[in-house]
């Protein structure tokens, strides 16, 4: 007999949020920031988070409250390594 792990064990642990701004416009954000956009329609938005996360639905949470795109978090994977971009004297 072959056991099979349920889905939610092979999943990747980053949530991504989707949900509409306060103009009305759709917004995919994972949640620690690492990705997102501005969207024009649920669809798209959705489309957007799949392809970012592997194609994992289980994974993508609407919210019903207003959601605001914010590009001035940083990424977790940037705060443990701060010195990944810095630029070096030659």
């Amino acid at each position: 007999m072959k056991l099979v792990e349920p889905p939610s064990c092979n999943s990747p642990s980053t949530v991504t949020f989707i949900g509409k701004d306060r103009r009305g416009n759709w917004i995919a954000q994972e949640q620690s920031g690492l990705y997102g956009g501005l969207f024009v329609s649920r669809a798209e938005a959705f489309k957007y988070a799949l392809f970012q996360n592997g194609n994992h639905p289980e994974t993508i949470v609407e919210l019903l409250r207003e959601i605001e795109l914010d590009m001035h978090a940083a990424p977790r994977a940037l705060d443990r390594q701060p010195d990944a971009f810095a630029t070096r004297a030659a």
